[in-house]
């Protein structure tokens, strides 16, 4: 399926989205120079709810752009979504199946026609149990050193207040938040977006695993640091890594000679058919390794 989307649909989930989004979420928006006004861009992003989504794109949006995201395929499949997300030239991805090359070739169509691509380079909700980035999977640092497209880091918090993710049980901040949607009182969105990253040093290079992982540890970085500020905390000086946490519960599952451990698969981020990242459970803590202010 090619790219391509209808500027009346677009204009309908404005009208429709924009005054709810006004009227449940206070704003604190941070940087909104920094996305580029044209030509395709991504913005990489931390995900700390299932309510962040919309809250993200009524940020880009406020900036000057009309965000496209993209999709599970699953949700193509009810007849009224299927049009709205095809009409506003949202991007299907289809999980563990042989086309998800597709979704890279929409994808890369897409920017080069200059769209503003929407992605969470962690591939889920983070189950850091402090709500901080988890390490990043690499399909945003392929798809933009393959295009040439510039990333623009962004961090939000306050979503997981509206809505915290719910999956399993949790520990630390996220362990303390109640679960299910929360309005009221009124929740202040806040939202940053830095400059560009730097992806200068990647330039020509072979798309190794190690380049890939280089190129996305400083998304990672550059999205973890923005959001140390919008919380006026520290960042923690190594990341969630899902992969190790992963691989500790199936080393402790053995040794306790307990069955096979079966995790949760999260959504991905960019389908990367030529180098998948396992999916990872939720788990305990183990590590690895000036926004522009604007109106409020």
């Amino acid at each position: 399926m090619g790219h391509g989307y209808s500027p009346a649909w677009r204009k309908l989930t404005i009208v429709i989205l924009r005054p709810l989004l006004l009227a449940l979420l206070k704003r604190d928006w941070r940087g909104r120079g920094n996305v580029p006004g044209r030509g395709g861009v991504i913005i990489a992003a931390n995900h700390i709810s299932e309510a962040d989504p919309l809250a993200l794109a009524h940020f880009v949006y406020a900036s000057g752009r009309y965000p496209v995201y993209l999709a599970k395929s699953t949700l193509f499949e009810t007849r009224f979504i299927r049009a709205v997300l095809r009409g506003t030239g949202q991007i299907p991805v289809h999980r563990d199946r042989a086309d998800a090359s597709l979704a890279l070739a929409d994808t890369e169509r897409a920017l080069r026609d200059g769209e503003c691509l929407m992605f969470y380079p962690e591939g889920s909700c983070t189950r850091d149990p402090d709500l901080w980035p988890m390490t990043g999977q690499t399909g945003v640092a392929r798809m933009a050193l393959k295009t040439g497209a510039q990333v623009v880091p962004v961090a939000n918090w306050g979503a997981h207040e509206l809505m915290p993710y719910g999956k399993g049980a949790r520990t630390g901040l996220a362990g303390r938040l109640r679960k299910g949607f929360h309005p009221f009182p009124r929740k202040t969105m806040k939202v940053a977006a830095g400059p560009p990253v730097d992806l200068s040093p990647y330039a020509g290079r072979p798309l190794t695993k190690e380049t890939l992982r280089a190129a996305t540890d400083d998304i990672m970085a550059a999205i973890t640091g923005l959001l140390g500020e919008l919380r006026g905390e520290e960042p923690p000086a190594e990341r969630y890594d899902h992969h190790l946490v992963l691989e500790e519960r199936r080393r402790a599952a053995r040794a306790a000679g307990g069955g096979a451990f079966e995790p949760t698969v999260p959504e991905p981020a960019v389908p990367e058919p030529a180098v998948p990242e396992p999916a990872v459970p939720e788990a305990a803590r183990p590590r690895t390794g000036d926004p522009k202010a604007a109106d409020s």
